[in-house]
């Protein structure tokens, strides 16, 4: 029987310092190490964030495909992945600053992927928003 994981906290309830990993076991022998781990810049985001990483993933970068997959307006998807890109320590000033080409300045309006038009793969993007398969299952299917 599978046992369910829960996602570690990654900032201290008492005086919300970062935590680190100190001890590290395996489900299936039950062998544990124990010592000083570092733990993933990712380990800071929420399920929550962490599935909308996901399907912004799996959509290649498109915010369109993000917005139209979680049912929500463009606005409310670059808020959330501006969120999440806060969480990670990534400015969005300088990382566009950095990326920026200069004809990309030009008419002011955000550069947004083109659709895949694949029919299959919005369909496992549509169910990972709804919450029908999770992301890892979607990014099997379209693996």
């Amino acid at each position: 029987m599978a046992r369910h994981l829960y996602h570690a906290p990654a900032e201290c309830p008492v005086c919300g310092d970062a935590l680190i990993t100190t001890r590290k076991g395996c489900l299936h022998c039950g062998t544990e190490i124990a010592g000083e781990f570092a733990s993933c810049e990712f380990c800071v985001l929420s399920e929550a964030d962490l599935t909308l990483l996901k399907v912004f993933l799996a959509s290649r970068g498109n915010l369109r495909e993000v917005e139209k997959h979680l049912q929500v307006s463009y606005p409310t998807a670059r808020a959330r992945l501006d969120a999440v890109l806060g969480r990670l320590g990534l400015d969005q000033s300088e990382q566009t600053e950095q990326q920026a080409e200069p004809s990309d300045a030009s008419d002011g309006e955000e550069k947004v992927a083109e659709p895949s038009g694949d029919p299959a793969t919005d369909q496992i993007l549509a169910r990972v928003a709804s919450g029908e398969i999770s992301p890892e299952v979607a990014a099997q299917l379209l693996g």
